[in-house]
């Protein structure tokens, strides 16, 4: 199991190399959605599967509340900032205003965005390997009804 989720919460930075890295588990598990060779096998392997599967999506899921975690931080810091530096009064709401208008603020945004696609991507793997159990549970369920000749 990868450790994204303590190398992120250490360094922001490494948050692109854990968006590649889940990029390319998001490739690698296309795979195991197909419905290809021995059914016996693959009914054996999609415990395995799909734990694995669901547990980097969790490793995902972490990652993605500390970035909002540090969104409403970095928020908050950048609020506080303009209520009490700014050369004139600012009303709560002119001051949000001017946050959201931050780079640092923006910077994180693009970031929480696209992490959050990643992680969308993988609850589609997780759909598909649900929707590859019940299909082979169909399958099973024709062969113990005596249709033999069944293929993938």
């Amino acid at each position: 199991m990868s450790n994204w989720y303590s190398k992120v919460t250490s360094d922001l930075a490494n948050v692109i190399g854990a968006i590649a890295y889940f990029e390319q588990q998001i490739a690698e598990a296309r795979f195991e959605c197909s419905m290809k060779g021995n059914l016996e096998k693959q009914s054996r392997d999609m415990p395995g599967i799909v734990e694995h599967r669901f547990n980097q999506l969790q490793e995902l899921e972490a990652i993605l509340e500390h970035l909002n975690t540090e969104m409403r931080k970095t928020r908050s810091r950048k609020f506080r900032q303009f209520l009490e530096n700014y050369n004139r009064a600012l009303t709560s709401r002119d001051a949000e205003k001017f946050v959201d208008g931050e780079q640092e603020v923006v910077d994180l945004q693009y970031i929480i965005n696209d992490f959050s696609l990643v992680r969308n991507k993988f609850m589609g793997i997780i759909k598909a390997l649900e929707t590859k159990q019940f299909q082979i549970n169909n399958v099973v369920k024709l062969r113990a009804a005596g249709l033999e000749d069944i293929s993938l």
